[in-house]
């Protein structure tokens, strides 16, 4: 860093209320749904009612007496579009990756792959008058058996290797000969992302030249990706997402719905908003994928781990191959001399899975610190005792050091804030009049990324910085950020900051998800901002400038000042006495730098239940949560993905669960009314510690990701804590209260 930079007034580490909060409560901020441009039609959906087999007939002809009706697309009736190029997702290249969710262009076919694949797409004056005609599209199928879930599709065919695999040493024998040993199965459902914004598209087309509002956590891949759908250049399309109403990954990446839109445009020559209604967001637009994993762990006389087998199977869908890396953190995450991980895929009749908050290591984590938990009961060992034991001082995995790993000191300070103390092991022993207590505990773990990242920062001739960038604000507070950073380097408050974000016209930029947009886009803004600083230089010692004859490299910037000796000069003035709008700083910075260290995040989770037996009532009570995720840029927002996380942790472990009719393949609870959420009635007091120890080797902020950490392990630790009340292993997601209702306890009677 600069050392004519200013380090005050620190803003990074402040924290600091959401700088696009005023927007957003008072209805200015635009989402896609709400844009309305002129001449625009509206576009819905038909949607197969079969998951297998094949459309005979498609009839139009009542549809299109509804009056308004444009036109009727469908596989006989549909312009011809290519098939974008998969990329491999990966930190270095996410920049110019072409990817899609679901690698199907629509109406490419008449096959039939999953129940409510589009078949058919109405475009109408009204959006009343395109639901009506896309209810009176007659579609007549040929069926065939469907696969509905993950037994199904093992008991019709083989799993294929799904790649992601570890192995080092020699677990079998290891396994053989230890004292301590389980072999054990746990199971997730699919669980369905269900974002309060719905996935919608408004496109329009100018000429050759694609425009494209559309609820996107990644714009620039977007951009990236339909270009090639349509055989443009990027620069032909632009697509914008400056507000998202979350995503947990089902908007990161390209569906068919955003296709259909934008082709539906370009033939009937108007633009076109298509809304994916809720129904349909269970079938066409992702879900995190079924899961069957096997646990075979040993450990010594003393705890230590001797082998650890973490074996997975997931769904995917008859279109794409989706890998759920259940294994990826039980490669690294524990100290062990004999690892095995593998993953296999099944196909079956749903649509594609995707990434869902925390990908692999939700489910993955639930299987494995569930089973870390039944080891160390075998073993006679307090569970949070066992997993100190057992932590990893390097990731053996990579054969690398860690950046910063604090997780023996997050384990430490959530059991004292948590009282884990207080646990009595024996099982039903704690209770409260009614309730017995469980207290359970878990770690958390996750990826550390940077990507690479391009900002533009101007400071302009009113006194005021704007800072342009393509990364997305999907609810997680990247405007405050961005602006926290030019206040940092600049000492302008962030009232006169201006964040513009979440257009693909921008400087490029990641997509936000896998936690890395923070730690990417920092570095990027902070050098955009300090070549900036170092243009407004030049221009305030030009030859004709207030500070003529000085070097530039002699000047200070301070609190929004040019500083020649003891003389301060404002940075507006600067620029308007030379009748210059601004100063502009433009940087590309890249990734993280490889093969000197591992990078992830840690913590853990402290989780109390309290189960009544006499009502069958089971309930998180409290969960303290204490997590080691680098610098903390705005303690303030970070807590708030904690607890969001932890909230849809709880829902992971006792609610959510997407359920298909065995019989048809056809989702059965799709709808809020029937796929329960937590509500405000179910939410814990929560406590989040944040450790707040930089990490510099990532960046030089010393920041990481925060958005998936808090969810992955919280299942388990849910799980760990009813057993401890209950007496009752559950290792098939959620735990409802069918699969508690026959427990014996002692204090039921």
């Amino acid at each position: 860093m600069n050392m004519n930079e200013p380090t005050t007034p620190q803003s990074v580490g402040q924290s600091l209320r959401r700088v696009d909060g005023r927007l957003k409560v008072t209805g200015a901020a635009l989402y896609t749904a709400d844009r309305n441009p002129p001449g625009m039609v509206y576009a819905y959906g038909v949607f197969s009612t079969v998951a297998s087999g094949r459309v005979l007939r498609i009839d139009t002809t009542d549809a299109r007496r509804v009056p308004g009706v444009i036109d009727i697309f469908h596989h006989e009736h549909f312009p011809r579009l290519y098939r974008a190029p998969r990329s491999a997702i990966s930190p270095a290249t996410i920049l110019t990756s072409t990817v899609t969710d679901e690698s199907r262009l629509p109406f490419e076919d008449a096959t039939v792959r999953y129940a409510g694949q589009f078949v058919a797409l109405v475009v109408a004056d009204t959006f009343e008058h395109a639901r009506e005609a896309a209810f009176r599209v007659h579609v007549d199928y040929a069926t065939n058996k469907a696969l509905a879930g993950l037994d199904q599709g093992l008991a019709a065919g083989e799993p294929r290797d799904g790649g992601r695999g570890h192995s080092r040493g020699d677990p079998q024998p290891a396994f053989d000969g230890a004292p301590h040993r389980i072999d054990l199965a746990y199971r997730t459902p699919v669980e369905t992302h269900n974002p309060m914004e719905l996935h919608a598209s408004v496109a329009s087309w100018q000429g050759d030249s694609l425009h494209l509002y559309e609820a996107s956590q990644g714009v620039t891949v977007h951009r990236n990706t339909i270009a090639r759908v349509f055989g443009l250049t990027p620069e032909q399309v632009t697509v914008e997402a400056p507000f998202i109403g979350s995503g947990f990954g089902s908007k990161l990446f390209m569906w068919p719905h955003s296709v259909a839109a934008s082709a539906a445009s370009r033939a009937v020559g108007r633009p076109v908003k298509l809304v994916v209604p809720r129904a349909q967001m269970f079938t066409t637009t992702g879900h995190r994928p079924e899961t069957l994993q096997r646990l075979r762990l040993s450990a010594d006389a003393d705890g230590r781990l001797t082998s650890l087998r973490h074996e997975s199977v997931n769904t995917t869908s008859f279109t794409d191959q989706y890998t759920e890396n259940c294994g990826g953190v039980s490669r690294s995450l524990y100290s062990c001399p004999n690892v095995l991980v593998s993953h296999r895929t099944i196909q079956v009749n749903h649509g594609s899975p995707t990434s869902m908050r925390a990908p692999g290591a939700a489910p993955g984590l639930f299987a494995l610190e569930s089973a870390i938990d039944e080891l160390a009961e075998q073993a006679g060992m307090d569970p949070m005792q066992f997993r100190l034991l057992n932590i990893s001082t390097r990731d053996e995995a990579a054969n690398l050091p860690w950046s910063s790993n604090h997780l023996r000191e997050a384990i430490g300070q959530g059991a004292e804030r948590f009282g884990w103390a207080r646990r009595d092991p024996r099982i039903g022993a704690m209770r409260d009049g009614h309730e017995v207590i469980g207290y359970g505990m878990a770690a958390c773990n996750w990826d550390a990324y940077r990507t690479p990242a391009e900002a533009r920062v101007q400071l302009r001739d009113d006194g005021t910085a704007s800072v342009t960038c393509a990364i997305q604000d999907i609810g997680t507070g990247t405007y405050t950020i961005a602006a926290q950073v030019v206040a940092e380097l600049t000492g302008l408050p962030v009232e006169r900051i201006e964040v513009k974000l979440g257009d693909s016209s921008f400087p490029a930029a990641p997509v936000s998800g896998g936690s890395w947009a923070t730690a990417s886009v920092m570095p990027a803004i902070a050098e955009a901002t300090r070549n900036a600083i170092a243009q407004l230089r030049t221009f305030a010692t030009a030859s004709n400038a207030i500070f003529a004859g000085d070097k530039p490299e002699s000047i200070r910037f301070e609190q929004g000042r040019l500083i020649s000796g003891a003389r301060p000069v404002d940075f507006a003035a600067v620029l308007k006495a030379q009748r210059l709008a601004n100063a502009e700083g433009y940087a590309h910075t890249q990734g993280a730098p490889t093969g000197q260290y591992s990078f992830r995040s840690f913590g853990a989770h402290f989780v109390e239940v309290r189960w009544d037996p006499g009502i069958s009532h089971l309930r998180v009570a409290r969960v303290v949560s204490a997590i080691d995720v680098g610098r903390v840029v705005n303690p303030l927002t970070a807590r708030n993905q904690v607890e969001g996380a932890v909230v849809m942790g709880v829902g992971m472990a006792l609610f959510e669960a997407t359920e298909y009719d065995s019989r048809t393949g056809v989702p059965a609870n799709n709808n809020y009314a029937e796929y329960p959420v937590p509500v405000h009635a179910d939410q814990p007091d929560i406590d989040v510690i944040l450790l707040d120890y930089p990490d510099f080797a990532l960046n030089e902020f010393g920041a990481r990701g925060i958005g998936e950490i808090g969810i992955t392990g919280l299942a388990a630790a849910v799980a760990n804590a009813v057993h401890h009340a209950t007496g009752k292993r559950i290792r098939d997601l959620p735990i409802t209260l069918d699969k508690l209702i026959d427990v014996e306890h002692p204090f039921s009677a």
